[in-house]
């Protein structure tokens, strides 16, 4: 009998979800939040070390280019960011004010996460170090590895890089489904997303468009980059694309992300190195969202502000969300400080700004790991790489 594969998994794990969160008691919502928070904990423990298992061993193998391609990807990155932003702020100044009132901003919102079912008991893992840390030793090892030339930490940082493989492959996938399951069911118990949706639809809409559109974007340059159709290659992300919609989560979703991107035919050790990375550094989909909500947010509270006075904030959010950790929302938590020192925000357009953030955050998550894989196609090839067929 043919095993079910991970892609209609994850489409049963959802629907299940949101059965469960719309007909069963609050005990069971109860069961899985406590599931899910021990599996976050464990997934915030073992992303550093996803990081530096897989970054590494990737920069050392890449040798003595390892630092231009590190620079290369970074830019690209980068780039990637500023341009995802500044088309969310052109596209927002075109389109909300056709339908949102000035001054019409409710300012007491709520937090919505409050509203969710919480765990039974936690149990904490801290991690051995942070995400930046994990991306600086990372950087050191691997610049080191590919300077020095010697064998000894290199064979050493590959077995590391299969126990990682290992840890991926036989614990994280296997629970992934029940992880998104529980997600959804309790978003749908609390009914957190459908009643943020209802006022704000028609920014979630656009939102979603540009997210779309950006992909589309992403993968036409990357497709002319490596001489190969952009909708194959967008068509195999899918898989990354719906487990991100659960995980919420960039880093937590590098396993599938990274699979697909080798399916495209990219290089192993390209993959090995751009996918780890950039689930840090390429938050596209989180900086059309941080832009486009907070322009919708300025506008309600009759602000309109220009490009020159946004284009800081977007320059900022493409360093600020380096520091963001691989958990929900961690974008805008790592964002509240310039939205209060760059945009003005007060204490309760900060509330809102989480909870319109966090209600589609999975959107945006989507839209950053997939773009992950149009930057790997291309790295793949500025390293002087054709896609494997």
């Amino acid at each position: 009998m043919k095993k079910i594969g991970l892609l209609p998994k994850l489409i049963i794990a959802i629907i299940i979800g949101i059965l469960i969160g719309a007909m069963a008691p609050e005990w069971v919502v109860a069961l899985l939040a406590t599931f899910n928070g021990f599996f976050g904990e464990f997934l915030s423990f073992a992303i550093p070390l996803i990081i530096v298992g897989f970054v590494a061993p990737g920069i050392g193998d890449l040798g003595t280019g390892a630092g231009k391609l590190l620079a290369v990807t970074a830019g690209i990155a980068y780039v990637s960011q500023l341009i995802a932003g500044s088309f969310a702020y052109f596209t927002s100044m075109t389109l909300f004010p056709s339908f949102l009132k000035a001054g019409s901003l409710i300012t007491d919102a709520a937090n919505p996460e409050e509203s969710l079912v919480g765990a039974l008991f936690k149990v904490e893992m801290p991690p051995v170090f942070g995400v930046m840390t994990a991306l600086l030793i990372a950087f050191t090892l691997g610049l080191g590895m590919a300077a020095i030339k010697g064998d000894t930490l290199k064979k050493a940082m590959h077995e590391f890089q299969e126990i990682i493989e290992l840890l991926v492959s036989r614990i994280i996938i296997p629970l992934l489904p029940l992880h998104i399951m529980g997600i959804f069911a309790n978003m749908t118990y609390a009914g957190q997303v459908v009643t943020i949706l209802s006022v704000f639809s028609r920014v979630f809409v656009i939102v979603i468009a540009l997210h779309l559109i950006t992909l589309v974007l992403q993968f036409t340059v990357a497709g002319s980059f490596g001489k190969a159709n952009p909708f194959r290659l967008l068509k195999n992300m899918i898989p990354a694309y719906l487990t991100a919609l659960g995980t919420q989560s960039s880093a937590a979703t590098i396993p599938v992300t990274l699979e697909q991107t080798k399916k495209n035919g990219v290089k192993d050790d390209i993959a090995d190195f751009v996918i780890p990375l950039c689930a840090t550094i390429h938050l596209s989909g989180s900086t059309i969202t941080l832009v486009a909500c907070s322009m919708a947010i300025m506008m309600l509270n009759g602000i309109t502000p220009s490009f020159l006075e946004m284009l800081p904030f977007i320059l900022m959010l493409g360093i600020t969300m380096v520091a963001a950790p691989g958990v929900p929302g961690g974008a805008v938590m790592a964002a509240l400080g310039i939205l209060e020192s760059m945009l003005g925000f007060s204490q309760p357009m900060l509330s809102l700004m989480i909870a319109l953030y966090i209600a589609q955050d999975s959107f945006g998550t989507a839209t950053n790991v997939t773009g992950d894989a149009a930057i790997a196609v291309m790295v793949n090839k500025i390293n002087g790489n054709e896609l494997k067929q």
